[in-house]
């Protein structure tokens, strides 16, 4: 019997606006400037954020990182997945925007991790 190979597929690209809930927060880099102009800190968190649908890693950066508190409910507008050592992170950039909400009224499924599966990146051929 002939094997036959899956067709590939491109992958398709859609903004995300979606209410989540942070489980939890973790800074990763926190440095000083060195250089003499008044700059302000370099802050990097990785925060575990989810809704009804599963979870997801979340890179926060610099002010990004006040706004994603443990328990906290924020609405993340205009974000994009970035892939980091083969696996999902979720990240607003400066065209996006983090409010943050009352506290919404959903259960997560810490079970479904997005940022846990791994991928590799594979060019693909037009024919």
């Amino acid at each position: 019997m002939e094997e036959t190979k899956p067709t590939k597929r491109k992958p398709v690209f859609i903004k995300v606006d979606q209410l989540v809930r942070v489980v939890n927060s973790k800074m990763v880099l926190q440095k000083e400037r060195p250089d003499k102009l008044r700059t302000r800190p370099v802050k990097i968190a990785e925060c575990l954020t989810g809704d009804e649908t599963g979870v997801i890693l979340f890179t926060a950066r610099n002010e990004q990182v006040d706004c994603m508190k443990p328990d906290t409910t924020v609405i993340l507008r205009n974000a994009k997945i970035d892939m980091y050592k083969g696996s999902m992170r979720l990240a607003v950039d400066k065209w996006g925007r983090i409010e943050v909400k009352e506290p919404a009224n959903f259960t997560l499924k810490e079970y479904n991790n997005l940022s846990l599966l791994e991928y590799e990146l594979v060019n693909a051929v037009e024919e």
